[in-house]
């Protein structure tokens, strides 16, 4: 038996169990690459529009630190992706790193993968497998975005390039996600490091992007982003620098087969640290457990939503720069509904913050199943802790968390809106303007919560439904689709503040609707078996 025996029949294990997931991701990947990039080809009908557009951005250090800079203001192709570009990396990042540890190091913590050990697979076929996988996801979202980004009309060589970027960087990723699992023996600390590569790698290309100016955009050549960044779809086409993605994913992978080939099943090769023999006096409850286990996930996501609310408040006042064509001004109006182009610029800024705060609360909700799947819920009731009590632990984690993370954005956000207007009322408008999306990200948790309670198996289909409310959100706009349509995504009904006009009544009945939906997942997991 060689040491990659059984790595066909582990992807096929792979793709069966993510099938949902992968097919969804695409979909979403593509729509909305291509969709977004259609309608900015809509909003800037000449070239003139086109290039006030690209000194703006260009202009905004703000906008350069988040996005990257336009390398060719005569490029409609290069404006149209300029956001969506940058997003849609981070997401096939993302997408990646996780399906690696996934079929890696959480088969290897769970047990499952000492079941498989014992029939034909060697030691690197999981390794393979999760990143063949993995590979070929991001391949697939590349294939996919150029495919879109053709049809609507962009250049050939960019969309390619803007594929093949994605597929190169995923790989990359992927490879890095690898490496972690072996030096480390959770799963989550796997997947932090990788995360926290990630980031590293967003800042410093933020950092040499916001600084190129100076002398000092080589920062951003270390970052496999800005690798990708520098690749220049549609402003030049470096497509050399592809390479230099794919020999980082070959140096990586090569260590992570060398690392995994010395260390022990089951462990890793960095030392654990030891914890307190016994439990912190605080640590007498589940929910005090919950919040044990999630406070360094809300803390990460606190520092995200702040950093989010400073760069939406400081761009705020150059959103006329940005969109300089009636039809730019009038799309964002219908998106954000809200009397003025600033009010309607925050107002969209802000109800995509809204979706990743429901995120947030869906993965803190489902941690109750990752935890009953693995054993660990069971300790747990066998103390004196009913059903109740134990679920009420993560779900206040959950309600209490996305809370937290909109208001750190109203804070955020506020602080820099008054600061530029001079004028401290923005500060309790950008506030309420945050919070008013919390019943509708509640909903979104009543919803994980009544799948963990009624049919645990199918929580992944939670994410399916998220990513439909989105879509709607985002799209719904774009091809007149009808209220009614649009009305079924919770995020609808959200009162389109700042600048619009606040009612209590769709507030109440989302808020409402959440706790049917809670009270319905709690029975539901009362009265099912545990595992």
């Amino acid at each position: 038996m060689t040491s990659l025996a059984g790595t066909g029949s582990l992807m096929r294990l792979a793709v069966r169990r993510d099938r949902v997931i992968l097919a969804a991701f695409v979909g979403v990947l593509v729509l909305s690459v291509a969709a977004s990039a259609y309608a900015t080809i809509e909003l800037y009908p000449d070239a003139a529009a086109q290039a006030q557009a690209v000194a703006a951005i260009n202009g905004a250090t703000s906008t350069l630190a988040l996005y990257g800079p336009i390398h060719d203001q005569t490029s409609l192709g290069a404006l149209s992706t300029f956001k969506v570009g940058m997003m849609g990396a981070v997401a096939v990042c993302v997408l990646t790193l996780f399906l690696v540890v996934r079929h890696t190091r959480t088969e290897e913590e769970t047990g499952r993968l000492e079941l498989l050990g014992g029939t034909v697979v060697g030691r690197h076929a999981p390794l393979t497998a999760g990143l063949v996988v993995a590979g070929a996801a991001a391949f697939v979202s590349g294939l996919g975005t150029a495919v879109g980004l053709i049809a609507v009309g962009l250049p050939v060589g960019g969309s390619i390039l803007m594929g093949l970027g994605y597929a190169c960087l995923g790989l990359a990723f992927a490879s890095i996600a690898g490496l972690a699992a072996q030096l480390v023996r959770s799963a989550r600390t796997a997947s932090g490091i990788a995360v926290a590569v990630l980031g590293a790698s967003y800042l410093l290309r933020a950092v040499g992007d916001a600084s190129s100016g100076k002398g000092l955009a080589w920062i951003s050549w270390p970052s496999p982003l800005g690798l990708w960044h520098a690749t220049r779809p549609y402003a030049g086409d470096r497509w050399w620098i592809l390479s230099l993605l794919v020999a980082l994913s070959a140096a990586v992978i090569a260590a992570a087969y060398s690392l995994g080939a010395r260390r022990d099943f089951g462990s890793g090769l960095l030392p654990e640290r030891a914890g307190r023999a016994d439990a912190a006096p605080t640590l007498r409850s589940p929910l005090a457990l919950g919040w044990r286990l999630q406070r360094g996930s809300l803390a990460a996501w606190s520092v995200a939503f702040a950093i989010v609310g400073l760069v939406v408040g400081g761009l705020a006042s150059n959103a006329g720069d940005f969109l300089t064509s009636p039809q730019a001004k009038e799309f964002i109006a219908k998106l954000g509904g809200a009397q003025t182009l600033t009010d309607a610029f925050l107002s969209v800024e802000l109800g995509f913050a809204g979706v990743f705060a429901a995120v947030f609360g869906m993965q803190a909700v489902m941690r109750l199943r990752s935890e009953e799947a693995a054993l660990r819920g069971e300790p747990v009731l066998a103390a004196p802790v009913t059903r109740m009590r134990w679920a009420w632990s993560y779900l206040t984690v959950a309600l209490g968390g996305t809370l937290i993370l909109l208001l750190v954005l109203g804070l955020a956000a506020g602080s820099v809106r008054a600061a530029q207007a001079g004028e401290l009322d923005q500060f309790g408008r950008m506030v309420v303007a945050a919070l008013v999306r919390l019943p509708a990200v509640w909903v979104m948790i009543g919803i994980a919560l009544a799948l963990f309670g009624v049919a645990p198996r199918w929580m992944a289909l939670g994410w399916v439904i998220l990513v439909g409310f989105l879509l709607l959100g985002e799209l719904g706009p774009l091809f007149g689709l009808s209220p009614r349509v649009m009305d079924i995504s919770p995020f609808s009904h959200i009162p389109r503040l700042p600048g619009g006009g606040l009612t209590a009544t769709p507030l109440l009945w989302l808020t409402a609707a959440a706790a049917l939906l809670i009270v319905i997942g709690l029975v539901g997991f009362r009265r099912r078996d545990v595992g």
